[in-house]
């Protein structure tokens, strides 16, 4: 039985070839990313933003302009109702009020739950999530810490296992791939949790695995064709390792994938941005890490000992000479 293969084997693709291709479509994503988030901004869900957010299960599609009259009559502020997976399945988020207590938090969506209750009959509360505005900063805080902590952290390991060149590499990579993400997030008004601090810790991570492997081979391949030229080598050392990475990737992106279709509702912020964090880190992968090294100065002799002698060169010409005297 053959195998099946993904990329036939000893492909020599010149990716250099559309380099400028490739730049053009990055300057586009980058913009059209940094320019929804500037305008529309990002769509804080309640872990960020504070109040509640209640998930309703109807019997029947409810009218949501009579259900949103109906909790806007409860003097709870102006709240936003939205279909939550089905028709049936309704997500009600309470805007925080000034100053607003755990205590008076619990109250509002008590009355949430009791007039639902009392005008839909046979409804169910799946779930009641309360945050207030003390703990949303703190929590927004602490994932941007997270995230800004993570992205230096691979910089920083990058730099310290290869060059300072290739941490600057990686560092690009990372933050091209975040502001995408981040950009898909606020055109598509995706709720904006702490699942999706989850999948961009997620991607960072996920994209150290595939940088370092394909920085390893570049460094392998400057140490062994000390006289071939940067461009073929990094396309030779592409060409090597992109078997590894389209299989990798397309794994992952069967198994989130299923999770997209299969999976709870409560945790699709968090798949979608592992699925179009893997997408866009596939492609940066190979155009924005690797090839960010020419302009930065990596070449043949980038790996190449200050001493024109290597250690193992001087003992076999020491024991030589021994042997002469």
């Amino acid at each position: 039985m053959r195998l099946l293969k993904l990329v036939p084997d000893n492909t020599n693709i010149d990716f250099l070839r559309w380099r400028w291709f490739a730049i053009a479509i990055s300057t586009v994503l980058m913009a059209t990313s940094i320019f929804f988030l500037a305008t529309r901004g990002l769509n804080f869900g309640v872990d960020f933003s504070g109040g509640q957010m209640v998930h309703v299960t109807f019997q029947q599609p409810p009218q949501l302009d009579e259900l949103r009259e109906r909790i806007s009559g409860l003097d709870v502020g102006d709240p936003t109702i939205q279909e939550f997976g089905s028709p049936t399945e309704i997500s009600i988020r309470i805007p925080r009020a000034e100053d607003e207590t755990v205590e008076q938090a619990n109250a509002i969506a008590s009355r949430v739950r009791t007039s639902i209750a009392e005008n839909y009959p046979g409804s169910r509360i799946d779930s009641v999530e309360t945050v207030t505005g003390k703990i949303s900063q703190e929590l927004a805080w602490d994932g941007a810490m997270a995230l800004l902590l993570a992205m230096l952290g691979v910089a920083a390991y990058i730099w310290i296992r290869f060059e300072w060149q290739f941490g600057i590499g990686g560092l690009v990579s990372l933050v091209h791939d975040f502001i995408f993400v981040l950009g898909f997030y606020s055109i598509s008004q995706i709720d904006f949790s702490l699942n999706a601090i989850a999948a961009l810790l997620t991607l960072i991570g996920y994209s150290l695995n595939d940088t370092v492997v394909v920085y390893d081979r570049i460094r392998e391949n400057l140490r062994k064709y000390r006289k071939m030229e940067i461009e073929p080598l990094l396309n030779l050392s592409v060409n090597e390792t992109l078997s590894r990475t389209i299989n990798t990737n397309t794994a992952v992106l069967v198994a989130i994938t299923a999770l997209l279709l299969l999976g709870p509702d409560v945790i699709y912020d968090l798949t979608i941005g592992i699925f179009v964090g893997v997408l866009i880190g596939t492609y940066s992968s190979i155009y924005v890490a690797r090839f960010l090294l020419v302009p930065l100065g990596v070449g043949p002799d980038s790996f190449v000992p200050s001493d024109p002698l290597s250690r193992a060169e001087r003992s076999r010409n020491e024991g030589y000479d021994g042997a002469q005297v």
